[in-house]
C-alpha cells in the first residue's frame, strides 16, 4: 500500500511541477505550487521524515507561498509570456541543462546502496529537531539571518516596482 501511495504522491508532484512552470497565469502557478508542496510533504511523511513534512507544510505551503501570492497580487501581473517565447537558443540551452541535471540526479540516486537508501551510516536517531536547531543557531546563524535580509529586500523591491508613477 505504501509504494502505491508513494507513486501517487510522486505522480501528483510531477504533474503539478509541470503546471507550475508551464501555465500562463501566475496565480495558477502559485496554487499548483501549493499542491506540489503538499505532495512533497506526503512523500517526506512516507519516508519517515515527519519533521521535514511538517516544515514543508508550515513554512513553504504557508509562509513562503503567501509571500509569493502577495507579491503577485501587489504587482498585478495578469499573465506571463509563453514558455520559450524569448530567444530560441536560450530555450534550447536551458532545456539541455535541465535534462543534464535530471540525468545526473537519476545516476546519483541509482548509485545508492539499496539496503541503506539515502540514509548515511551512523545517522540513525539523528532526525530530531535538536541538531537542526543547534546548527541554525550556531554554525549557520549568519546564513539564517541573511535570508531574512534577502526577503525584506525582495518585499521592498516589489513595493518599489508596484508603485504608481505620479501624473
Amino acid at each position: 500500500m505504501v509504494p502505491f501511495a508513494f507513486l501517487v504522491a510522486a505522480a501528483i508532484a510531477v504533474v503539478f511541477a509541470v503546471i507550475t512552470i508551464a501555465h500562463r497565469s501566475p496565480v495558477i502557478n502559485v496554487l499548483s505550487l501549493v499542491v506540489l508542496f503538499f505532495a512533497m510533504a506526503a512523500i517526506f511523511a512516507m519516508l519517515g521524515m515527519d519533521f521535514l513534512a511538517a516544515i514543508q507544510i508550515i513554512v513553504y505551503s504557508g509562509a513562503i507561498l503567501v509571500l509569493f501570492l502577495f507579491v503577485i497580487m501587489l504587482l498585478n501581473i495578469q499573465s506571463v509570456e509563453r514558455l520559450g517565447s524569448g530567444r530560441r537558443f536560450q530555450a534550447v540551452l536551458g532545456g539541455l541543462v535541465a535534462l543534464g541535471i535530471g540525468v545526473a540526479i537519476v545516476l546519483a540516486v541509482s548509485m545508492l546502496i539499496p539496503e541503506t537508501g539515502a540514509v548515511l551510516a551512523g545517522a540513525e536517531g539523528r532526525g530530531t529537531v535538536v541538531p537542526i536547531g543547534r546548527a541554525l543557531l550556531t554554525t549557520h546563524l549568519f546564513a539564517f539571518e541573511f535570508i531574512t535580509l534577502v526577503l525584506v529586500a525582495a518585499i521592498v523591491g516589489s513595493v518599489y516596482l508596484a508603485r504608481k508613477e505620479p501624473q
